[in-house]
């Protein structure tokens, strides 16, 4: 064996066990170490809950937050964290992504986001049961500071169920918070669920609710072919049935103004919980969205129309939504992977376009727990939370800004991404 080869050898055998190792990582970052006490000390804090606090300590006690102030007393034996001149905030929360669901999209063995459903309805099929927590696409989003996602299922007229999940975790078990926190569908592209146009695809919605509200009140007849043939199959009414009883809202993708106002119309009259998706053109109808007490999901970087459902795209949405009284959650781009990570940037530029700073932190922190039930464990730095936690260099919405220590329930978890493993691979010395 040449000089040239074995020193390849080795720095690819370098390279793998840098990679196994973390993997290792990976899989034991959920669970918090029992008796475990980290205390982040003197940087500026953003409670979001409340202003911001100088100087301040974050107490960490088995991946839970015990005390948040400037005068916390740090107990004997506790991890110390130096964060002097750095800010720190709650772990970022990303509604939009297909992290853990999809790797390659042209591998169709990688891809577990798309279910077959039954005539473009897929109710039933919950999504986050293909989650792959070993996927290697979790490590650059949590390092930029994302701690938890909603991988969304697509495609069809009624996409499935999705579940909160931690960024880190030593299984699928340990990763999910909270399953299902929306059931996915989409309103503003007849095709999607075999349609030819847009009154034809609210029809066969109010199909689906109509036979799902009629199931859950005649499960036994159901059960005794007692009741008409519906339009979808048993699985996915129940699904629905949930939907209908509020137990579970609908994340509704949808950009047109007047397809916000029809998808408006379809929530009041089978009085459901309706959560907007996209809203490119929401700004138009914010005064109706804040009435209904509707939330958006929305990005912050897109000016040039991408269809014709967005001729009226523009980069104030979120600023003019939330001046009305609109929750707004900022995403990147929805259903991203690989690039989950640039939801700072679109907070960023949200405040650009007139968002106040401390409400796009509250877009992608408070406002996504609250929506999804959570707010009472993560989104916000408070005692009781979990610690869900990130330090930065500097303001997070800042380009420049990096993550310099990650927490998620409690225990860091900022460990090297794939294109870590690589610069360092390749990086001339």
């Amino acid at each position: 064996m040449s000089a040239r080869t074995t020193t390849r050898a080795c720095r690819d055998a370098g390279v793998m066990a840098a990679a196994i190792a973390l993997l290792l990582v990976i899989g034991g970052a959920a669970a918090p170490v029992a008796g475990q006490t980290v205390a982040i000390v003197g940087g500026r804090a953003f409670p979001v809950s409340g202003p911001p606090i100088e100087n301040a300590t974050v107490l960490i006690v088995d991946g839970k937050i015990t005390a948040v102030g400037a005068n916390v007393a740090v107990p004997a034996g506790a991890e110390r964290v130096d964060a002097k001149g750095q800010w720190v905030t709650p772990g970022l929360i990303h509604v939009s992504t297909r992290l853990g669901l999809a790797e390659i999209d042209l591998v169709d063995e990688t891809v577990d986001a798309i279910a077959k459903g039954d005539r473009d309805v897929a109710a039933g099929f919950r999504s986050w049961e293909g989650i792959n927590p070993e996927s290697p696409l979790w490590a650059p989003a949590r390092n930029d500071g994302i701690t938890s996602v909603v991988p969304l299922p697509g495609g069809g007229l009624i996409s499935g169920q999705a579940a909160l999940v931690d960024t880190a975790g030593s299984d699928r078990a340990a990763m999910i918070r909270r399953a299902p926190v929306v059931m996915v569908a989409d309103f503003g592209q007849p095709a999607a669920g075999g349609s030819r146009a847009r009154g034809e695809m609210l029809m066969r919605l109010r199909e689906l609710l109509s036979d799902a509200r009629t199931f859950s009140l005649r499960r036994d007849a159901f059960e005794n072919a007692g009741t008409r043939t519906f339009a979808t199959g048993r699985m996915h009414l129940e699904a629905l049935a949930d939907v209908l009883a509020g137990k579970v809202p609908i994340l509704a993708s949808v950009d047109r103004a007047s397809d916000i106002d029809a998808a408006l119309d379809l929530a009041a009259e089978f009085k459901l919980r309706i959560i907007v998706h996209g809203g490119a053109e929401a700004w138009k109808v914010a005064g109706r969205l804040a009435k209904a007490g509707v939330p958006v999901v929305t990005g912050a970087l897109g000016n040039v129309p991408s269809s014709f459902s967005t001729l009226g795209v523009r980069q104030e949405n979120a600023a003019i939504l939330s001046q009305a009284g609109v929750r707004v959650i900022l995403i990147s781009d929805p259903g991203d992977t690989f690039r989950a990570r640039t939801i700072r940037q679109h907070a960023g530029n949200a405040v650009a376009y007139g968002l106040p700073w401390d409400e796009a932190l509250k877009a992608v922190t408070l406002t996504p727990a609250d929506v999804l039930g959570v707010g009472d464990t993560v989104g916000s730095l408070q005692p009781g939370r979990d610690g869900n936690v990130v330090v930065w260099d500097g303001d997070p919405f800042e380009f420049a800004t990096h993550a310099t220590h990650v927490f998620i329930r409690g225990r860091e978890s900022r460990t090297p991404s794939r294109e870590d493993l690589l610069a360092e691979r390749y990086r001339k010395k």
